[in-house]
């Protein structure tokens, strides 16, 4: 019995049980979110028989992974695959994370991916003496001589082990956050000002709470300027193609935001509404979190990283002699607020009504159950763009893949089609027989 789909069809069901023991496939792909579903459309394209595995449902990250109010952080028109627009955002609106995540299904029914859901990957291990891998699933064995693993950027959620579990405290990271509601009363300590963090913080902070937001170096680009977007300001300056950085320096904190509209993040405005910013968190004992004294130097890197995107953007509207408004008051930058200048390098929990911490400390990477020679001493994937130091696994969907857009939206459908040309050249090599 075959349980491949067909060509307009989607398997997307929990209870397979008649996944054959020793079933064979050319190429396996582990995932379903956006890195699983390009790479099936770009496998598909190459005519390479190929089934997608996904241990819950297509997209779940963007299902479950993510608060309530997320909206893309960026415009509809960049933020897509390029083959499928948005059927309800307008080019510059930001869609909301629902319609993400029906953007996704919608897409994966559009190219026939062959996709089963609520199967999970436990081992992949070489096979011995013959090419590809034998893997174990929940449903069963499979054999593949290609393996992609494209399970993501977002992983294993990281929160430092500063706080012990049994504080007085609600402890949560950002991957598990969706709404003010489902807090304790009281005030929130948000230890993260990137994206994440920082629109958390103002979520709750225009709910009511009271919030401290804990901030330490990051970049700070306008959300738009002189009438563009910051994407298409990263895409005409070259910066979604910037080179991929050394390996422990692939993550910058970022703080933007799709948010009402889209705006640009400063954070002497969060304090003017009533946030308490504090520099970066060092350490906690005896219910003190204590803060290092680098909250002004932190803000004014940020500043410098947004002055430094307006004088390319002049720069080149100059040498490009485009007719775009100008726009000085984007180069107004305010006092800095009180917590700012007079910074708190300490913080009694207790006596200041926190009763939650949220960590928006970013994410691991978690390959257990991928048992081959790829992984260097932090277990971080030893690839170039994504093919691995293992022949025949990939890698797709990871920050810094091959450039800076690799674990955006449209960066992740351009990795993949490098991946599946690599496969395919790959295929042909092996196909090639001596003339008589």
């Amino acid at each position: 019995m075959s349980l491949k789909p067909g060509a307009n069809e989607i398997v997307e069901r929990a209870g397979m049980s008649s996944i054959m023991p020793t079933e064979k496939v050319d190429t396996l792909v582990i995932g379903a979110g956006q890195a699983g579903i390009a790479m099936s459309e770009h496998l598909s394209a190459c005519g390479i028989e190929h089934v997608v595995l996904e241990k819950t449902r297509i997209a779940e990250g963007w299902r479950t992974a993510r608060w309530d109010s997320l909206v893309a952080n960026g415009p509809a028109w960049h933020d897509r695959f390029p083959n499928l627009e948005y059927p309800e955002s307008g080019p510059d609106d930001f869609p909301s994370k629902d319609e993400v995540v029906d953007y996704f299904v919608t897409y994966a029914k559009k190219i026939g991916m062959p996709v089963r859901c609520g199967v999970e990957v436990t081992l992949v291990e070489r096979l011995q003496g013959k090419p590809g891998f034998r893997v174990e699933t929940s449903q069963g064995v499979i054999e593949a001589r290609n393996v992609v693993a494209a399970t993501g950027a977002f992983q294993c959620p990281v929160i430092p082990p500063l706080v012990p579990k049994n504080a007085r405290v609600v402890q949560i990271h950002s991957h598990d956050y969706h709404n003010p509601g489902q807090l304790p009363e009281g005030a929130v300590l948000i230890v993260g000002a990137g994206s994440s963090g920082t629109q958390i913080a103002d979520e709750l902070n225009r709910a009511g709470r009271k919030v401290y937001l804990s901030i330490g170096p990051h970049d700070r680009p306008p959300r738009s300027y002189r009438g563009r977007d910051n994407v298409w300001w990263l895409g005409v300056l070259g910066k979604w193609d910037a080179a991929t950085p050394p390996a422990g320096a692939e993550h910058v904190t970022i703080a933007v935001s799709g948010a009402r509209g889209g705006e640009t993040i400063d954070f002497r405005n969060l304090a003017e509404q009533g946030m308490m910013l504090v520099g970066r968190t060092e350490s906690y004992g005896d219910g003190v979190m204590h803060f290092a004294p680098d909250l002004a130097a932190n803000i004014a890197r940020g500043d410098a990283n947004y002055l430094s995107v307006l004088d390319e953007a002049d720069a080149y509207i100059a040498r490009n002699g485009l007719d775009l408004p100008e726009e000085p008051e984007a180069r107004v930058i305010g006092p800095d607020p009180d917590c700012v200048v007079n910074p708190v390098l300490e913080l009694d929990l207790a006596g200041a009504g926190v009763t939650s911490i949220i960590w928006a400390t970013g994410y691991g990477v978690n390959y257990g159950w991928l048992k081959v020679d790829t992984f260097d001493e932090a277990g971080r994937p030893k690839h170039r763009r994504g093919v691995s130091d293992e022949p025949g696994v990939y890698f797709l969907g990871l920050p810094w893949l091959s450039r800076r857009g690799s674990s955006f939206i449209w960066g992740v459908w351009h990795d993949a089609k490098y991946l599946a040309d690599q496969i395919a050249i790959q295929r042909g090599y092996r196909s090639y027989r001596p003339s008589a």
